[in-house]
């Protein structure tokens, strides 16, 4: 459940950073896919104004070439989404730099995903946080999910299959929600499931018409941000299936 292509305020690319030359970069230094992390990092994120030193060094950490299929690896690095089946896509760096940074997280936290899809953005969860509970809705990208993040050695993280718009009450309250799908409004259970104090991310609206949303409970009431434009997949409850 990730971002589809979208509109939003920053939306050059690093073909305008490095005219011509970008896409043979990338190409080239996707045999050192560190370099291609470090890259990425520096003129897609940093560059537009990511500053969290700790997402920043999750994101250089963290090997997105390993949560796409073989013929999108050299892909992995761009500024862009890409697809991982399902009708689904892994989200572009980003956007899922916003959505991290926005979320303030603690290495103490314990976070709510909704949208597991390639567990990349699940793994950056993992390095920034105590504990990490994800809810997947396809049984086929769970288990993908789940085996990748336990390759990689991530024993913080638990992906569940099930419908995301109803949260994880056994497990909460958690100190943050991500969503990675697009809700009509914010569901009323991810709220109830926010400790005090918590923080979500969340896109909200229409497929041609969503803005990330940031939620902060204080005490017992939703605090509500505006931010960036996206385009998300729907979140879809299990009684629209």
């Amino acid at each position: 459940m990730n971002a589809q292509p979208h509109g939003q305020r920053h939306s050059y690319s690093t073909d305008m950073l490095f005219p011509k030359k970008s896409k043979r970069l990338y190409s080239e230094l996707m045999l050192d896919s560190s370099a291609a992390r470090e890259l990425m990092v520096e003129t897609q994120l940093r560059a537009r104004g990511i500053s969290d030193p700790r997402v920043l060094a999750a994101m250089s950490r963290v090997p997105r070439d390993q949560f796409v299929s073989e013929s999108f690896r050299a892909e992995a690095y761009e500024d862009h989404p890409l697809p991982i089946g399902e009708a689904q896509t892994i989200s572009q760096p980003y956007i899922v730099a916003v959505m991290l940074e926005s979320l303030c997280l603690m290495p103490q936290d314990k976070v709510l995903e909704i949208g597991t899809g390639s567990g990349y953005a699940t793994a950056l969860l993992a390095e920034l946080s105590a504990q990490v509970f994800s809810i997947e809705r396809h049984p086929a990208l769970a288990e993908v999910a789940r085996q990748k993040l336990a390759e990689l050695g991530y024993t913080n993280v638990k992906v569940f299959t099930g419908d995301g718009s109803l949260g994880l009450p056994s497990a909460a309250p958690f100190n943050a929600i991500l969503v990675s799908a697009a809700a009509p409004g914010i569901p009323v259970p991810l709220l109830a499931q926010l400790a005090d104090g918590g923080r979500m991310i969340i896109p909200v609206g229409r497929e041609d018409a969503q803005q990330l949303q940031f939620v902060r409970m204080v005490n017992g009431q939703p605090v509500v941000s505006p931010g960036e434009l996206v385009r998300f997949v729907p979140l879809v409850p299990s009684s629209s299936e």
